[in-house]
């Protein structure tokens, strides 16, 4: 296994940010790290990467115990945190020869250069981090956890500020290293999360409530259909919850409603009986697939 997480814990006061939480991934594994704002994500990405310490648990990344050797582990993971911190006043490649030099790369030119054409920064090399977009830091930080070849890449929040073109083009460079690399990948984009990763991680409020292959995570409901209602009125969601066909339901807003159902013609039916029983007027009404936003909202609201 290239990274082996058991019995995570983080406390920060009296708060569980992280709560006993284990998992392993392969190697060549792209793994997806979802969950909502303050989950967990980052605090476990972190502890993994070795930014901060757990409080208790154990973290291994390619056979080595990180309590036992923390720097050789550090060698073998290529980390791009939210934040992404850079040095803003210096030239793309002055920044990288730095990282380079950190990591001590002997031919640290030809690093540099293939590192450079491979995140797509060519056209920006010469100028400083603080004269780049967004996108283009946020490529910085990419080539920066590249540059030294690890075996172990996580990348938390990877396409943040990139414009359509260029998450595509930053997808395709986090495909090309599952070949001899493993990845853990955050994003709140759930779309890029299904065209990069096989497998999905879900954690809520400090703890893992899915571990599974995406398809599987899609097919789990698989006799569940969801009904999205939207009203023009604000209505009581025990309204909602009463109907008969309806098995759960997700409150997106006061007017906003995701259903699940066995039968989706009969929830439409009973919608359409409670619209005229109440005096309310439906502005939407229709019947969505099982998308990993709909498996994220069940597990996380």
């Amino acid at each position: 296994m290239s990274i082996v997480v058991e019995g995570l814990l983080k406390n920060y006061g009296a708060q569980k940010a992280v709560n006993d939480i284990s998992f392993s991934i392969s190697k060549g594994e792209i793994v997806g790290f979802l969950g909502p704002n303050g989950a967990g994500k980052s605090t476990t990405m972190k502890m993994i990467s070795g930014y901060i310490a757990s409080d208790a648990g154990r973290v291994q990344v390619c056979g080595i115990d990180f309590s036992v050797d923390p720097i050789n582990v550090k060698k073998k993971i290529g980390y791009l945190p939210e934040a992404n911190p850079l040095y803003l006043d210096m030239y793309v490649r002055e920044y990288l020869d730095f990282i380079a030099g950190v990591h001590k790369i002997v031919d640290k030119k030809k690093a540099i250069e293939d590192v450079i054409v491979l995140t797509g920064l060519t056209v920006e090399a010469k100028k400083k981090i603080n004269q780049l977009s967004k996108g283009y830091k946020q490529r910085v930080g990419l080539a920066a956890a590249l540059i030294h070849d690890p075996e172990v890449l996580i990348l938390d929040e990877p396409t943040s500020g990139l414009d359509p073109n260029q998450i595509i083009e930053i997808r395709n460079v986090i495909k090309t290293q599952v070949k001899n690399k493993t990845v853990l990948f955050s994003s709140h984009i759930l779309q890029e999360v299904e065209a990069i990763c096989d497998r999905v991680i879900i954690i809520n409020k400090g703890k893992i409530v899915a571990d599974d292959q995406l398809k599987n995570l899609q097919n789990s409901k698989s006799d569940q259909f969801h009904v999205r209602v939207i009203f023009q009125e604000i209505v009581d969601v025990a309204l909602i919850q009463n109907l008969s066909a309806v098995v759960s339901v997700n409150s997106i807003s006061a007017t906003d409603f995701l259903l699940a159902t066995k039968d989706p013609d009969i929830v439409r039916k009973q919608l359409l009986e409670l619209t005229i029983a109440n005096d309310l007027n439906i502005i939407s009404l229709q019947t969505e697939s099982n998308s990993l936003e709909n498996v994220f909202r069940e597990l996380t609201q």
